[in-house]
């Protein structure tokens, strides 16, 4: 027996069988990669089309008609600085009590941890639409309907459960000598947390602030069931406004807004994607 037959078949045999799985994988990424790149090139044409329709064709003619078109404070100015000041004020609320709520729940053991941490795993599959009818009630009877706060603070509470589910499995991942060294030098505990833990796990906080943001920018339901003035209703609630009473759409200038409104989370993304790849800057810190 040749030692290319010693394993039961030949080499050239299990090459070649690599070669096809990693070709089918190859090609199931690229059929994902199509279905998502189809409708965005879609998407990046319509909004320079006089013209467009439902199917992907280049402008013609080319315009910035769409652009100009939707670019009015009533359309595009007021509603985004709605939303930016909506979902910026959520989103740093929630990061920072994500921040505290996760603390304690990374360093300190106790019975308790894990039926809390199992009913926030449960509070994160709970549907929206379940609890905004009494939610709306206590809007109504505590007098916080139709005030964006307030549409921040639901926000912020709804989004709660993730982000501290999140920050926590990122704070594991910080040594605890770290701060036991801060605690030596006569650092408080919040101390250690503002200046050991939380630069450390700076690419944590980044994921957080994204997802948790970007899940606001695109949240309609909530802030179209809490606020009722048109001037404090944020973009992803008026960009409604684009489908008419009988099914028309302007779709140049439905696809003009979608893309202004995509930037603000593009932007955020860009600000901070040196910081996500940048992994947890331990090297160095903890030595034998």
């Amino acid at each position: 027996m040749t030692s290319a037959r010693r394993g039961g078949r030949p080499r050239s045999f299990r090459s070649a069988r690599r070669v096809r799985h990693r070709l089918a994988a190859d090609l199931a990424l690229l059929l994902v990669a199509v279905a998502f790149a189809v409708p965005l090139g879609w998407l990046a044409l319509a909004s320079f089309n006089e013209h467009a329709g439902l199917r992907t064709s280049l402008p013609h003619p080319f315009t910035l008609g769409n652009f100009q078109a939707v670019l009015t404070p009533d359309t595009t100015y007021t509603p985004m600085f709605n939303s930016l000041l909506l979902c910026g004020s959520a989103t740093a609320l929630t990061v920072a009590a994500a921040t505290l709520a996760a603390y304690p729940l990374s360093r300190y053991r106790s019975r308790f941890n894990r039926p809390f941490l199992l009913t926030i795993l449960f509070a994160t599959c709970l549907p929206i639409t379940a609890i905004m009818v009494p939610v709306y009630g206590l809007f109504v009877q505590v007098n916080l309907i139709d005030t964006l706060w307030g549409t921040a603070l639901f926000l912020a509470t709804a989004q709660l459960p993730f982000a501290i589910w999140l920050m926590r499995n990122f704070m594991d991942g910080v040594p605890t000598v770290l701060e036991e060294a801060a605690w030596t030098d006569g650092a408080s505990s919040m101390q250690a947390l503002w200046r050991v833990v939380l630069p450390l796990m700076g690419p944590g906080v980044g994921v957080v602030t994204v997802f948790t943001f970007i899940a606001m920018w695109g949240n309609f339901f909530v802030p179209f069931m809490l606020l009722l003035s048109p001037d404090q209703l944020p973009a992803s609630v008026s960009i409604y406004t684009f489908f008419g009473s009988y099914g028309t759409v302007v779709y140049g200038q439905l696809a003009a807004f979608s893309v202004l409104y995509s930037a603000p989370v593009v932007v955020l993304y860009v600000a901070i994607a040196r910081r996500l790849g940048g992994g947890f800057a331990l090297g160095g810190a903890v030595k034998g």
